[in-house]
């Protein structure tokens, strides 16, 4: 009997069920690898990259169209006055929107009033759902405004997204409270804080992890001891004369984000003060400006680039769903991302 004519030639090209059983996976992680989702633990992409090489496999681009969709957009709108977080942010969302195939228009407000015509360009512009970083996605004007056109969103940085919206955040609670027992720890008894935005939920979370530490380290909250920020640099110029000027300063002064530490810093030096001999700074976030400034801080890493990406991945993955009518396959809509508290210059034990 002969042969149909290029039937040897298709048995000879691997296929994606080749990949999986030379990296030993399943083809669904072979694809994911494929499409680039970020839910692949890197050694398992390796294996799979090596296996993808050592086979010489190349995927079917009309096959990947069908399956994932094409021209997906999605909007980022931002209002965010620390240039530092936003930068992290941008650089996540683009490299994720690059890796996942889509488009990412970029739409910036000037002031939170000014996002109901921001989403209205971004529906005008049919763009297929909406990434929400801080301090926006705690606005519930502009969430009720997405939920009004129907557009999937994932809030980022948020203290609790509505029900109907995705997420991806870190505990803020709790890392403002490890904090807070790092330097009970150093020997610190009066540790300032600088809050931040009130209309943030993170500003909130952040204080309340503040002070638990202290009730826990036995200490009194003395209300002298905080002082208002709304995460800007020059609040933080202000926050930070105001708490030094008490007639019984702190010894550690532990600010809600990296931007309002950095002019803490700043103003310990105009005041002569050597940090950390003389006093002790933190901050939060561990953007760029963390490792910029001397001496580097001392601070709470809070993964935005790797939150960005998540954020992506979750929008793209749910806009895909829906175009499929499926329902969506994320397992936790609501993402939580692990910190980390990362020691550096600015911190030391207290003297005398």
């Amino acid at each position: 009997m002969k042969e149909p004519r290029g039937s040897r030639r298709q048995r000879n090209v691997p296929t994606i069920s080749d990949v999986a059983a030379h990296a030993g996976v399943s083809p669904m992680t072979v694809s994911r690898v494929i499409n680039a989702k970020t839910s692949v633990r890197p050694e398992t992409r390796d294996r799979v990259e090596a296996a993808i090489a050592a086979l010489n496999y190349a995927p079917n681009a009309a096959a990947q169209s069908l399956a994932g969709g094409e021209d997906i957009r999605i909007g980022l709108l931002h209002y965010n006055p620390s240039f530092a977080y936003l930068s992290a942010l941008l650089m996540g969302s683009l490299d994720q929107a690059s890796r996942s195939n889509v488009q990412l228009v970029v739409e910036k407000c000037d002031d939170a009033d000014q996002a109901t015509a921001a989403i209205d360009h971004l529906v005008a512009g049919r763009v297929d759902g909406i990434l929400l970083p801080p301090p926006l996605s705690d606005d519930p004007a502009v969430l009720a405004a997405i939920e009004r056109v129907g557009l999937p969103v994932v809030a980022v940085a948020t203290g609790g997204a509505p029900g109907w919206a995705m997420s991806v955040s870190i505990d803020d609670r709790a890392a403002a409270y490890e904090m807070t027992r790092h330097l009970g720890a150093l020997g610190h008894r009066r540790i300032g804080f600088i809050t931040g935005n009130p209309d943030q939920a993170a500003s909130a979370e952040r204080l309340a992890g503040y002070q638990a530490a202290l009730a826990d380290l036995g200490l009194p909250a003395a209300p002298d001891l905080v002082a208002p920020g709304l995460f800007t640099y020059r609040s933080g110029l202000a926050a930070a004369d105001l708490l030094l000027d008490r007639p019984e300063p702190p010894t550690a002064i532990f600010a809600a984000n990296d931007d309002m530490a950095a002019a803490t810093v700043s103003i310990a030096h105009r005041r002569g003060l050597d940090v950390p001999r003389d006093l002790t700074i933190c901050g939060f976030d561990d953007t760029a400006l963390a490792t910029t400034i001397w001496p580097e801080l001392t601070t709470i890493r809070q993964p935005v680039l790797e939150m960005s990406r998540i954020a992506v991945e979750l929008l793209v993955n749910a806009i895909r769903d829906a175009r499929a009518g499926r329902v969506a396959e994320a397992a936790e809509p609501h993402v939580l991302a692990a910190y980390a508290l990362i020691r550096r210059d600015s911190d030391a034990a207290p003297q005398g």
